[in-house]
């Protein structure tokens, strides 16, 4: 389905949806950009919602990308935003490409997290800035920790429900195709039978991340964290915390992590209430 044509300076611009494997191919533009993308991501992303992925293709070829996922009626999230670089520098191509997807999810609150130099841009179009994520940086490594259990193990409504108080949506079918990728340990830890926190490792271009790591308390992050960090030796581990929990940032400097990247989170209708006390690790840049 063609959202809108164009023609311009190069040739005629169309944006369209698009299929699954180009989702595959969008995601290899993001490890070029060095984004570091999980190896599994495309399916899952296109598992989320398979009308949310654009294509921007110039004369029949593909040349710009970005996501504008719907998790329900209310709430969506943008990212994947991206042009090949011998296209940028045109704008236009940029322009058509974002109010497509924009205009996709109509008058839901939309999130994206925006690299620091480009905030004004999306300013510029209505989003407000919420607050920054950092990408922390370190070695794996470790022991699993006693009382951590698969969280596969567990009834998927009991994760369903812990994953809402951290998250604007319910993202079921993101969820059920997070905790089960291929070589990605997804991990909880109970309290008195409740469910207090739960967090996932996925192998990425570069090492592994972890993502979401969700946990009531500092504790509770910690006894995840190392839990989780156990299954990368030898390899690095990225986390990408929220400045709005003050703990995530001190987990990962108690963990001697570095910062290598930041994003500001930002948002079209405010800033959704979530429990950020208990949000120790987002889930991934490109779909919140």
């Amino acid at each position: 389905m063609i959202f809108t044509s164009h023609e311009t300076e190069l040739g005629l611009f169309h944006v369209r949806r698009m299929r699954r494997e180009e989702v595959r191919l969008a995601v290899e533009w993001a490890a070029e950009e060095g984004w570091n993308p999980g190896l599994h991501d495309a399916e899952c992303f296109f598992e989320t919602d398979p009308e949310g992925f654009f294509a921007g293709e110039l004369n029949g070829m593909l040349m710009g990308s970005i996501s504008a996922v719907a998790y329900d009626g209310h709430f969506g999230f943008a990212g994947l935003y991206i042009i090949k670089p011998e296209f940028r520098g045109h704008g236009l191509y940029a322009k058509h490409l974002g109010n497509a997807a924009m205009a996709s999810l109509g008058r839901r609150n939309v999130g994206l997290d925006a690299v620091i130099e480009r905030q004004h841009k999306y300013e510029a179009v209505g989003f407000r800035f919420a607050w920054k994520n950092f990408r922390y940086e370190g070695s794996g490594g470790g022991e699993t920790a006693k009382g951590v259990i698969d969280l596969r193990r567990l009834p998927f409504e009991m994760i369903e429900t812990y994953d809402r108080q951290c998250f604007p949506a319910s993202r079921s079918t993101f969820l059920r195709a997070w905790i089960n990728q291929p070589d990605s340990p997804a991990l909880g830890l109970l309290n008195d039978g409740r469910l207090a926190g739960y967090g996932v490792i996925r192998p990425c271009v570069k090492g592994f991340k972890i993502g979401p790591l969700f946990a009531d308390n500092a504790q509770v992050a910690e006894i995840l964290y190392t839990s989780l960090a156990s299954h990368a030796t030898n390899s690095k581990v990225y986390l990408d915390t929220p400045e709005s929990n003050p703990c995530a940032v001190e987990l990962a400097c108690r963990h001697d992590m570095n910062v290598v990247f930041e994003t500001a989170r930002m948002y079209t209708r405010g800033s959704p209430s979530l429990a950020h006390e208990r949000i120790f690790g987002i889930t991934s840049f490109e779909l919140g």
